[in-house]
């Protein structure tokens, strides 16, 4: 089993905490005037996606995780499975639907995106941090509304729905940003 010491934790290790995976995003060593030094640490559990802060002895020490982040090319679903290939081995996965989540509205065939796994399975999805997708449907701005409103819905060919300015049209291309669900720009 490996380890890392608490005096090695470092932004972006990813470690075993209660038994689940964790990413740490930030580390701060400290060194009171008495007492024991110690490492304050914010942690995020990657199988719950939730942000939790610790505290660390300098003595302490966490089993390394077996992470693994590989670039795959998403290739179709069928409502309970997304599958994915690497592009390298063309090795192909299929990755249920509650694992994909949310990122599913971002996925567009042969596109890449990032799949976490923790000892061979995978535990989530990263798509591009920019997609351009095409604008399917959005609701038609009168001249009067148009006053109160800098923006309107619109679906997009994912099914995501996003707010963009009132210019934009069906069958516009926009550039959107997938951490925010923002729309970015119109892409000419």
């Amino acid at each position: 089993m490996r380890v890392y010491k608490s005096n090695n934790f470092r932004i972006g290790c990813k470690i075993i905490f209660e038994k689940e995976p964790c990413l740490i995003e930030s580390s701060e060593f400290v060194k009171p005037g008495k007492g024991q030094a110690f490492v304050r640490v914010k942690l995020k559990k990657l199988l719950k996606n939730q942000l939790i802060e610790k505290t660390f002895k300098s003595t302490d020490s966490l089993e390394i995780a077996d992470i693994l982040e590989c670039k795959l090319s998403y290739l179709y679903n069928d409502g309970n499975f997304w599958y994915f290939i690497d592009d390298n081995t063309f090795e192909d996965f299929s990755i249920e639907k509650k694992i994909v989540g949310s990122s599913a509205k971002w996925l567009l065939e042969q596109d890449t995106c990032i799949v976490t796994f923790w000892n061979n399975k995978p535990i989530f999805i990263t798509p591009n941090i920019f997609v351009e997708l095409k604008v399917v449907d959005t609701r038609v701005t009168l001249k009067g509304e148009a006053i109160n409103a800098s923006t309107k819905l619109a679906k997009l060919s994912t099914g995501a729905i996003v707010k963009v300015p009132l210019f934009i049209q069906v069958g516009s291309f926009i550039k959107v940003d997938t951490r925010s669900g923002e729309y970015i720009s119109r892409i000419k």
